[in-house]
């Protein structure tokens, strides 16, 4: 049983700043990769940023420069540092993780909403 739980989404100005976190608990040796996705109304679900091992990074172009994904790989922990937030921000976003023990399996945790006001 793997659990990712989210926080610190809200409302926010444009040109503000917010930090999501992500924790995963349950049974876990390692973690390969997680990410942040999001998924605005009306819209796909989309990848916004993945970690993978210790340093290995990879933005969507529309935020690269403006966010920032790190990891605590000790706390099995992912944090997106989201800085000049524009209104076309405004999505649910979800945190994810991969597992590749025993199998290969991805988790998702429930989803923190993110508003940028004009």
């Amino acid at each position: 049983q793997v659990q990712l739980v989210e926080s610190g989404g809200g409302l926010v100005q444009a040109g503000g700043s917010l930090r999501l976190s992500c924790a995963a608990s349950g049974s876990i040796f390692s973690i390969y990769a997680m990410g942040w996705y999001r998924q605005a109304p009306g819209k796909q679900r989309e990848v916004v940023a993945t970690i993978i091992d210790v340093d290995s990074t990879n933005y969507a172009v529309s935020v690269k420069g403006r966010f920032t994904i790190s990891r605590d790989s000790a706390k099995n922990t992912v944090y997106l540092q989201m800085n000049s937030l524009k209104p076309e921000d405004t999505a649910v976003y979800y945190c994810a993780a991969t597992l590749t023990t025993p199998t290969p399996k991805n988790y998702w945790g429930q989803g923190t909403q993110v508003t940028v006001s004009s």
